[in-house]
């Protein structure tokens, strides 16, 4: 039997305290101890990309990190993307350039290009696809993805 302990963290800008199961990941505890569902569960082992979150200025899959490893730490989910209700350029992009369709991957598509648009804000194409490559997608072919990426950096430079 596993026994429960209390996380203080910052989540998406937010001091917060929340009890957890000592053997919960960090999708785990988002998800169901806080009610933060916008990071998916795609394959639960780190493969796919939907659970991205960026932890203490690192893009990780949430869904391989223990909850247990996060007393003191920083994280966004794709819930902290927006600024209060108004959208990053970045969201509006994917939007406006259509690069999601079941919506599955997008949260952790979203996190995985914030992560890199911070990083390298005028990346490449290659930049992109190399960063992006940790993400999986059955629907999109990827390419309006990247195009969306490349529309955000230039309006986030202008």
């Amino acid at each position: 039997m596993s026994s429960r302990i209390i996380i203080q963290a910052t989540i998406n800008g937010e001091p917060m305290e929340f009890l957890a199961d000592e053997r919960d990941s960090l999708l785990e505890a988002l998800r169901e101890r806080i009610g933060l569902t916008g990071s998916k569960e795609g394959c639960n082992n780190g493969n796919c990309g939907a659970c991205a979150v960026i932890l203490d200025g690192r893009l990780v899959n949430s869904c391989v990190v223990m909850a247990a490893e996060l007393q003191g730490a920083n994280i966004t989910t794709v819930e902290g993307l927006a600024n209060g209700g108004e959208l990053i350029p970045l969201q509006t992009a994917f939007l406006e350039d259509a690069a999601l369709q079941c919506g599955i991957c997008t949260p952790g598509f979203l996190v995985a290009s914030k992560a890199l648009l911070d990083f390298n804000p005028n990346p490449s194409e290659y930049e992109i696809r190399y960063w992006l490559a940790g993400n999986l997608c059955r629907c999109t072919g990827y390419d309006k993805i990247i195009r969306a990426v490349q529309h955000a950096a230039t309006q986030m430079r202008a």
